[in-house]
């Protein structure tokens, strides 16, 4: 066993070396488009949804459940299938078909009901489950160990730019177009994103599985890989937790403008502009850090900072107050994301990152799903700030649950290997 570690080989990394990387470029590019069009329709959507129902803050989180209910449904299913179908392929013909999917709700809001607006989330988050577990496989097969974790830091560092731009330009279009135009713009931003994904390797340059196996066979084995892997198993403890967290405030957030700062609820843009720019920060910061740290350790940072800074979002009724808060959760939130996807890149083969996938984020979506669904009443029945007290107590739980990774880091890197 080599004495180095992934945290070490990345210092050798540059970022010229990184985007020579012909399928970091094309994936980066495609992501670009990708979030113009989620933003643009999850802000108009929010905020059509509650103009329609006078703030209804259960209309309000069933937003929230139309997007990631389907992705708790049909992860491990399209995660399965990433294994056996062609990562290009597969790619494309999903961000082709929501497409299809959001002209087809377009036409549905001309003629037909208001409540349409619902299905645009939800078709496209069903085909993401397939879609996504098929660019990690890109990932894990074009992307060096030195350029891993760097790349995940670039990747992160897009959605912390829309982390910015996506709300502003998400209330632009529907303030001045309104929900029509913003649903064809989020079609033709789909389009794009899968006319650019053309531009990556073939799929005939990947070497396919001779043996013959049954879909059914391929879901046990992957249950057994994460079973058998002490890494993945605590990786599963704390996308629970983390996932319970965000689903108790995900849906609530804008009541923190509304309700606590006695603000218009178009002012929350500010402070996701504030989370956005402390990503980008953060997001070079951690690609620094990641270098020299472990991405286990980058994982409890962002978890314990954010335990914190979720208790003083529930407290604060000073904008100046939540504003600085949101930008410190920001500075360490790409310290979760990096240290996740690294952690499982680096602890899962090849033939298995779809179904990996597919198992750990049910495991998050499906506790955001549980505390998101019920997220409207309970805010009906206990105070906003009681919610992101409980949610504080979550993340301590999933840092707690990384714990017993940094005492063998090096065995659990190699566990699977």
């Amino acid at each position: 066993m080599s004495a180095s570690t992934p945290a070490a080989t990345a210092a050798k990394a540059s970022m010229g070396d990184l985007f020579r990387n012909r399928v970091i470029r094309t994936i980066l590019l495609s992501t670009f488009f990708l979030q113009i069009g989620i933003w643009v329709r999850n802000y108009s959507i929010l905020l059509y949804v509650m103009d329609r129902t006078h703030e209804d803050p259960v209309a309000v989180s069933l937003i929230s459940v139309a997007e990631f209910a389907p992705i708790f449904l049909f992860s491990f299913i399209g995660g399965t299938f990433a294994d056996r179908w062609r990562p290009k392929r597969t790619m494309v013909w999903c961000d082709v078909f929501s497409a299809v999917s959001i002209f087809f709700v377009l036409l549905t809001l001309v003629f037909g009901s208001w409540k349409a607006v619902f299905f645009a989330t939800l078709f496209s988050s069903i085909l993401s489950q397939f879609s996504q577990p098929a660019g990690m496989k890109l990932f894990k097969l074009h992307v060096s160990t030195e350029l891993m974790q760097m790349g995940m830091s670039m990747y992160q560092t897009i959605f912390a730019l829309f982390m910015i731009l996506g709300p502003i330009i998400g209330t632009f279009v529907f303030n001045h177009y309104g929900i029509q135009v913003a649903i064809a713009i989020t079609g033709f931003a789909f389009l794009l994103s899968a006319a650019i994904l053309l531009l990556l390797p073939p799929d005939y340059d990947i070497e396919e599985k001779q043996e013959k196996t049954t879909l059914w066979q391929e879901m046990k084995d992957g249950f057994r890989y994460v079973l058998d892997s002490r890494a993945l198993l605590c990786l599963g403890g704390c996308f629970a937790a983390a996932g319970s967290a965000l689903g108790f405030t995900q849906p609530l957030t804008i009541f923190l403008v509304t309700e606590r700062l006695g603000l218009p609820k178009e002012q929350l843009q500010w402070l996701m502009a504030a989370f956005g720019i402390a990503m980008i920060i953060g997001g070079g910061l951690t690609m620094g850090l990641s270098k020299k740290v472990e991405p286990q350790k980058l994982l409890i940072l962002g978890m314990g900072v954010n335990a914190i800074g979720f208790i003083a979002l529930g407290l604060s009724t000073h904008l100046w107050l939540t504003l600085l808060i949101e930008f410190i959760c920001g500075l360490v939130m790409p310290c979760i994301h990096i240290g996740i996807n690294t952690l499982i890149l680096q602890n899962t083969e090849t033939e298995f990152v779809g179904r990996v996938n597919g198992i750990l984020t049910p495991l998050f979506m499906g506790a955001m799903v549980l505390t998101m669904t019920n997220a409207g009443w309970l805010k009906q029945s206990f105070s906003l700030v009681w919610m992101f007290e409980v949610a504080s107590v979550l993340f301590i739980i999933g840092a707690l649950v990384i714990v017993p990774l940094l005492k063998k880091p090096l065995a659990v890197q190699e566990q699977t290997k």
